[in-house]
């Protein structure tokens, strides 16, 4: 497609005095019955509106007008309304152009989205990807040159972290690289302690270390603990097998070496810091973790995060 400026077709004309051209504006085009339709919409309020979290039409519509060219100021002709949508409706046609048209995208703009959705790609790389040989991330310089030595190239519907964790079996091939484990708290009772323990140790689940273990006999059902990382992957299978067994998971970080980024890595995972946790246990760096309602807090890292939508940013990345 072309610009947005008035100037589509190849021989530039000035635009008559008399035409109000619609500025800021983002264009839907739709192309139905052999004849093209635009219609006015405020910028950025498509795709809010396409993903539902715009609801009220008015805030996206600058006009309920049909075009047949936005950038000319021409309007769409009756007949061909009739012709392309069996009604001339313009307020109900608008709505149909909304959903299934193609938005236009300038050029400036489109370079822009791709240049943020680089940087995007790159952030999440550093963050949740290390260097195998010393668990630490790498410097976003770094990256960006890998990506370009791949010719990674942006895909401007896909979000950046699919591209990015997509990329990395492909850096991985010219550069040690891979996916920082993730740091797991099994609570189970003290009768599925010991089989717990065997079967992370067992092969089937991916990279697994155990890190440390507290037996309670004593207490409540339910009140032993095992902290291990694990490859990411591991989430689907770890919380079916702890389901399983009456137990429950708890995802405490992204286990990336000091000195590194830690746990910023998850979306909506509100991260917030606690200054009332202070005091880390130096032997036992996230230990002393306590269960607030839902959410559970590790000392070590001074973060809370609510491990529902922990849970949910973990296994959207899983699926992509």
């Amino acid at each position: 497609g072309h610009a947005m400026s008035g100037l589509a077709s190849k021989t530039q004309l000035a635009l008559p005095t008399g035409i109000k051209k619609l500025t800021n504006i983002a264009v839907v085009r739709l192309k139905k019955a052999g004849t093209r339709f635009e219609i006015a919409c405020y910028k950025n309020t498509v795709v809010a509106w396409r993903d539902g979290f715009e609801k009220d039409v008015g805030n996206v519509l600058q006009t309920t007008q049909v075009y047949g060219n936005v950038g000319k100021g021409v309007m769409a002709k009756e007949e061909d309304l009739l012709r392309a949508f069996g009604t001339k409706d313009e307020g109900l046609i608008c709505g149909i152009i909304l959903n299934n048209g193609e938005l236009q995208v300038g050029e400036k703009e489109r370079r822009h989205n791709f240049d943020n959705i680089f940087k995007d790609v790159i952030q999440v790389l550093c963050e949740k990807c290390v260097n195998p040989d010393t668990n630490r991330p790498y410097p976003p310089g770094m990256i960006e040159s890998a990506l370009k030595e791949i010719h990674f190239s942006v895909d401007p519907v896909r979000s950046a972290k699919q591209q990015a964790l997509a990329a990395v079996p492909k850096l991985a091939e010219i550069f040690p690289i891979k996916r920082a484990a993730m740091r797991f708290k099994f609570v189970v009772g003290s009768e599925s302690f010991a089989s717990t323990i065997r079967w992370l140790l067992s092969g089937d689940v991916l990279d697994a270390v155990i890190e440390n273990q507290t037996k309670n006999v004593t207490q409540s059902p339910q009140s032993s603990e095992i902290t291990a990382t694990a490859d990411p992957s591991a989430y689907r299978v770890c919380e079916k097998f702890v389901k399983e067994n009456g137990g429950r998971l708890e995802v405490l970080t992204q286990a990336v070496n000091e000195g590194g980024t830690t746990t910023e890595g998850f979306e909506g995972g509100q991260s917030r810091v606690d200054s009332s946790l202070g005091g880390r246990d130096e032997d036992n760096r996230f230990g002393g973790g306590s269960v607030v309602g839902d959410a559970s807090i590790v000392s070590g890292g001074d973060k809370v995060f609510s491990t529902s939508a922990m849970a949910a940013a973990v296994a959207s990345a899983d699926s992509s």
